[in-house]
């Protein structure tokens, strides 16, 4: 034995014959992740080929980063989550936003929206409480009025059809700017997220679903080369209770299940994977969420290379955006999120994000106000100008603790992969129930812990105060008059619109969706510029495939 395993042990064993005068004050130290934790890490715990294994930042496997220079070159893309009462809003936060430091918007629909209606399809009460609503190309106008889309990245959280990366795309050529000058991200395209995590975003058929989202990505990469037409999302899953582990090995599969069904429609993989990126959720434990980033990026490009052949090396990119956990923050004091919100926006930066949102600190108790989002964001700016944690690539890189976690990070998640690729795959795994119980299982261990004090949340289970003492909510509900604007303006674009024109594009929905040849997202972008809204759109698509159901197992 070396020297310095010698010592080791030597201090192992000291450590042991304390804890005999003063025990550990945990019965157990484990991750969220159910990982269990050594008391310290040594070079033990890693491997002998570290330099193999682990690469540079910019080269394969990308372990400590997936650009040469990462931060000290780039700041990652400050892009805030935000939306409430309409359009004209949206506009106005975002400008303000931008002059604050953001660097790309994030589009948040509301609730009727996002079921496939339109605000007048519902009681004004809902409209506009939990998002923006856009409904038709006129909002989109109203939104994005002043802000350049050649110059700024757009994020349209909108699952299938996609209408709100439609109306970016019709907007962006009535002011005669080239579809390939465009970038962004179609946020929520990841139908299988939407089945198995939120039994919500689900609009219509399991089978319209794929279909559109395969001609979304085929459109995308014949014509809007800058966009990113699949986002595959963790973040649904973790906060629906799976663990860090647990979104990752399944947000892999899920993504693996995707380039299989778009090779089977006869893309090339290097053609399109190069612009899919992925959305997940940041937990306030900072290392192991940073382990699981540097862990997934070394899997993706390992899926890539060896499982599809990618002969280039941008196409095994692991890009993702991260978003910090709103199922952390508490409605009990409620200013502790900020503190929350900046070690969950550490985790990521520590763990190589292309992209962050910052959750504002009243979330727990509304849509965010313009003070905490403002917050929110000077979070962001902070970390990245005043704490130098940009000016070393992967500074984590080499810790004994980080490299180790990464390593059983990386190990375990490639258990769950091959277990789910055992049941034919991530769909087949979601329709016999062992995601969602896997899911389950694991949400309602961590709500025991809660319960039980296991795992403390400052303010909620421990540290109480008088909640006289808390912050209540400034705003619940949008204006009204502002709301009446936005529906009569649904109601006279229905009037005055070309009908024949509407009716055309309407029509054409039934010849795409019987037609494999003809691409069911152009008709989507057909539609938007014939003035269709996002409820016809969605509503058609119901005739044709039915009412999308949750795949929920008892």
């Amino acid at each position: 034995m070396s020297t310095s395993n010698n010592k080791i042990a030597e201090w192992e064993a000291g450590y042991k014959k304390s804890l005999e005068m003063r025990p550990e004050n945990k019965k157990d130290f484990k991750n969220l992740s159910d990982m269990t934790l050594k008391p310290i890490y040594t070079p033990k715990n890693i491997d002998d080929d570290y330099i193999a294994k682990l690469g540079f930042p910019g080269e394969y496997p990308y372990t400590r980063g997936i650009y040469t220079g990462m931060y000290r070159t780039a700041f990652w893309n400050k892009r805030l989550l935000l939306g409430f009462e309409g359009p004209e809003v949206f506009n106005r936060r975002q400008k303000e936003l931008i002059k604050a430091g953001q660097t790309a918007l994030n589009i948040a629909p509301d609730s009727p929206f996002f079921r496939g209606l339109d605000v007048d399809q519902v009681d004004k009460e809902l409209v506009g409480t939990t998002g923006v609503p856009i409904n038709a190309l006129v909002d989109m106008e109203i939104a994005l009025e002043g802000i350049p889309l050649d110059k700024i990245s757009i994020g349209c959280n909108d699952a299938g059809p996609f209408t709100w990366p439609a109306m970016v795309f019709a907007l962006a050529e009535k002011q005669g700017i080239p579809l390939t000058a465009i970038n962004g991200t179609s946020n929520q395209s990841d139908f299988i997220s939407h089945y198995v995590s939120l039994h919500m975003f689900f609009r219509f058929g399991l089978e319209g679903h794929l279909r559109i989202l395969v001609d979304h990505i085929k459109y995308c990469t014949e014509k809007v080369p800058g966009w990113n037409p699949l986002s595959i999302v963790g973040q649904h899953m973790q906060q629906a209770g799976a663990t860090p582990l647990q979104a990752l090995a399944f947000t892999l599969s899920s993504a693996i299940f995707y380039v299989d069904q778009c090779v089977k429609a006869g893309l090339d993989v290097d053609a399109f994977a190069k612009r899919f990126s992925f959305f997940f959720d940041i937990s306030i434990s900072l290392f192991e969420e940073s382990a699981k980033f540097r862990a997934g990026r070394r899997i993706w490009a390992k899926i890539l290379k060896e499982r599809f052949k990618s002969k280039i090396s941008r196409t095994q990119l692991f890009k993702f955006h991260a978003q910090t956990s709103g199922t952390e923050l508490t409605r009990q004091q409620p200013l502790n999120n900020i503190a929350r919100v900046c070690v969950q926006a550490l985790g990521a930066i520590l763990g190589g994000c292309q992209s962050l949102h910052t959750d504002a600190y009243d979330e727990a108790l509304q849509s965010p106000s313009e003070e905490a989002a403002r917050i929110a964001l000077m979070t962001q700016n902070i970390l990245a100008e005043e704490s130098g944690v940009g000016d070393v690539i992967d500074p984590l890189g080499g810790s004994y603790y980080v490299e180790s976690l990464t390593n059983e990070m990386e190990e375990k998640a490639w258990e769950y992969i091959k277990n789910i690729d055992a049941m034919g795959g991530m769909l087949e795994a979601i329709k016999t129930g062992y995601i969602q119980k896997e899911i389950g299982n694991a949400s309602y261990t961590n709500q025991r812990m809660i319960e039980k004090k296991e795992r403390v949340i400052v303010g909620l289970n421990k540290y109480q105060i008088d909640r006289k003492l808390d912050i209540r909510p400034t705003h619940t509900k949008p204006n009204q008059a502002a709301v009446e604007k936005h529906i009569n303006r649904i109601k006279s674009l229905r009037i005055n619109r070309n009908q024949a024109k509407a009716q055309d594009a309407l029509h054409y929905f039934d010849e795409a969706a019987k037609n494999p040849s003809l691409n069911l997202f152009e008709a989507v972008v057909d539609g938007i510029k014939a003035d269709l809204t996002n409820g016809e759109i969605i509503a058609k698509l119901r005739e044709i495939y039915g009412f999308g159901r949750p795949l929920v197992i008892n």
